[in-house]
């Protein structure tokens, strides 16, 4: 019963990253969404262009972290589930280098 309450609680907040992005893709916003915590999104040449590749990066994030909670099906003390915690640290690092490589220099001014 714990094992599919915690991949519950994780398929959820993955739903929320996919939720936040089609919201963020569906945006007609002239202004472009921010990707940092506590910080002002970048001025971009293309906003509409800029929305749509953040919105794809979280939908991509999201569907991510779901696939990476499977683990969490093996039981709460099943040593596999370190996949998952150090598959979401390495899919948040990628996340962050991906966004800081391609669509920050993509579309800042």
């Amino acid at each position: 019963m714990e094992t599919i309450i915690g991949f519950g609680i994780w398929i959820i907040v993955s739903l929320l990253f996919v939720i936040f992005g089609i919201f963020i893709m569906r945006s007609k916003k002239a202004k472009p969404f921010g990707f940092w915590a506590n910080a002002s999104a970048p001025e971009v040449k293309d906003v509409e262009g800029y929305n749509k590749a953040l919105g794809k990066l979280w939908i991509v994030f999201g569907v991510a972290f779901g696939i990476i909670g499977l683990p969490l099906l093996a039981g709460q003390n099943s040593a596999i589930i370190i996949l998952s915690v150090l598959g979401a640290m390495f899919l948040a690092v990628g996340t962050m280098i991906y966004y800081t490589l391609a669509i920050e220099a993509k579309y800042k001014k």
